[in-house]
């Protein structure tokens, strides 16, 4: 199982993990966004489904917008898969060759399911339920979860984003057939060794129940949450488990249906997309960072088995190692709905202040900033983070100033 660093084996599932796809379609332009139940979304895996997609429906692989929830009850997808069971890892790697195609038939569905409809937009709020998990300390460090009622907490470093941008997408008879939820807010709230979409799937619950029709979907997008999570460390409490998930997931629901009766249908306009592929810097490393690393994985797999940031730091500078020095590939993708609506697309997890720059200098009234969507290159941190250290800058591949220029990028796709 993914998302953490040590190896979990699955003992079951909660709530089954789920594609879910939405086509547009206008004037002769189609565009698909695709959501998937799983800790991030590997680029080779986003070009394979995107070829398939082309082959099966009339959708360009370059208009198809795949992005992963996050969870981290769901099986894993990457660089972690050592020293474990060569049967299990047999099994995750069949599984693995066949998500592309499962994948690439939900958007067949979607497609063949096209319809008139009518698209409402609305922006709610709601700030009880995401923290930023990044503290100044009374020593002047920076600590990165650093437990419940610390009392070496000074503040939070930074703020959250409480909107919660939702589009309500009816057909002609005003009946309610899918609505699009986006939050920026970590999904690591479930644990435990069963298969679960994590909060999304309590929001879902409660969405379908609301819109009483048997084909609503509900689909659900993360935004800029990399330094984002549910920890509220004021409360004693423990906030983990299934129902911690479904609490989340409620409220997220309730925001969610409070901000409906505002919402505005989208202004008759033009269905576009536009990528651009980046080329990001590198973290710095040294070359002697290259065995200690090997060292420290050499027993990977066992909790504990070494100091949780040396794991972290290790895994980082193997990938930094193996890529020679070529910088990384990041694709920024935006989806524009005539001048009211723009869906934008980053690879990684981007820093909260990052996505909410974006917001703020768009030219589209509703700006959703959608996180780990065609790729999964971890950690995007702001500038001003690096000097701060702390385990998202020790994981990040990405050295200073990469997270502003995708940043750049994007606004200038969407001034175009």
């Amino acid at each position: 199982m993914a998302g953490y660093y040590y190896v979990r084996y699955n003992q079951g599932t909660h709530d089954p993990l789920l594609a879910k796809a939405i086509v547009f379609a206008k004037d002769g332009v189609k565009a698909a966004v695709v959501t998937l139940d799983l800790v991030g979304m590997p680029r080779e895996i986003v070009d394979k489904t995107r070829k398939l997609v082309e082959g099966l429906t009339s959708i360009p692989g370059s208009n198809v917008m795949l992005s992963a929830t996050h969870s981290h009850t769901g099986p894993e997808l990457g660089s972690r898969l050592r020293n474990i069971d060569p049967e299990v890892e047999r099994k995750l790697r069949t599984w693995i060759n066949q998500l592309p195609d499962r994948i690439a038939q939900a958007v067949l569905q979607a497609e063949h399911n096209l319809q008139p409809a009518t698209i409402r937009a609305a922006i709610g709020h709601e700030d009880s339920i995401s923290f930023i998990r990044r503290f100044k300390m009374v020593d002047g460090s920076t600590g990165w979860n650093p437990g419940k009622l610390n009392p070496k907490i000074v503040a939070p470093i930074g703020s959250i984003d409480p909107a919660v941008p939702a589009l309500f997408i009816e057909n002609i008879r005003r009946q309610p057939i899918a609505t699009y939820v986006n939050f920026a807010n970590h999904l690591d709230t479930v644990g435990g060794l069963r298969y679960s979409a994590d909060y999304p799937h309590m929001l879902a619950n409660v969405l379908n129940a609301a819109a009483n029709h048997p084909a609503h979907v509900t689909m659900f997008t993360i935004g800029c949450a990399g330094n984002i999570n549910h920890i509220d460390v004021r409360r004693q409490d423990p906030q983990k488990g299934d129902g911690e998930a479904a609490r989340i997931g409620a409220i997220l629901a309730v925001a969610v249906l409070k901000s409906q009766p505002a919402a505005r249908t989208l202004a008759q306009g033009r269905l576009q997309v536009r990528s651009e592929i980046i080329k990001l810097p590198l973290a710095p490393f040294k070359p002697d960072e290259v065995t200690a690393a090997k060292e420290t994985l050499v027993n990977y797999g066992e909790p504990n088995a070494k100091p949780f940031l040396e794991q972290v730091n290790a895994f980082k500078i193997l990938e930094l190692e193996a890529r020679s020095g070529k910088p990384i590939e990041a694709e920024v993708q935006a989806i524009t709905f005539g001048s009211d609506l723009a869906i934008v697309g980053l690879p990684g997890e981007i820093f909260v202040d990052l996505g909410k720059a974006i917001k703020a200098a768009s030219k589209y009234p509703i700006t959703i900033m959608v996180e780990l969507a065609n790729g999964s290159i971890g950690y995007v941190p702001d500038r001003k983070a690096y000097p701060e250290g702390a385990y998202e800058v020790i994981s990040s591949r990405v050295a200073a100033g990469g997270g502003e220029l995708l940043v750049d990028a994007a606004l200038k796709i969407l001034a175009k």
